[in-house]
């Protein structure tokens, strides 16, 4: 089995042949993002496939704002260009979570924390770092901390 680094670099190369030219420049963006993401901090690292997921969530994330961004200020060409890459990075992530296994997810959370003695709105930090690791790259950060909130408040 090939890891996800090795896939992008041999989709890059397949890319470049067939001269997709978002392909090709999105992956490459990946790639340097890849890249800075080993060598940041005092040496340089060999990144696990769960953190080279973090860093494609992150580049997606970019992605979305960016073409929210263009589409507010009626700039539709660059949204639409935003929106491309976005789909080239999505390749490459795990496929979403429901609504339903998200939910299912925060309950599981929310009575984990609940059985050992901690209630209401201040242990949702607790149920974050449960929540957190099964739900990284695969839902949306901020939609799962407001759906924590509104579940430790009922």
């Amino acid at each position: 089995m090939t890891s996800l680094k090795e896939q992008i670099q041999h989709d890059l190369t397949q890319a470049m042949r067939d001269k997709d030219a978002i392909t090709t420049s999105t992956l490459r963006m990946v790639i340097t993002a890849i890249t800075n993401e080993e060598v940041a901090g005092k040496e340089v690292r060999t990144l696990s496939e769960q953190d080279l997921i973090t860093v494609l969530t992150r580049e997606a994330k970019k992605r979305r704002e960016a073409s929210t961004a263009y589409a507010e200020a009626n700039r539709p060409e660059l949204a639409s260009k935003e929106d491309d890459e976005l789909a080239v990075i999505e390749r490459y992530l795990p496929t979403a979570l429901t609504d339903d296994e998200i939910a299912q997810i925060i309950a599981s959370a929310v009575q984990q924390v609940t059985d050992a003695g901690q209630t209401g709105p201040s242990s949702m930090g607790a149920v974050m770092k449960i929540v957190q690791p099964q739900t990284a790259g695969r839902a949306d950060g901020g939609k799962i901390a407001g759906l924590v909130k509104q579940a430790l408040t009922n």
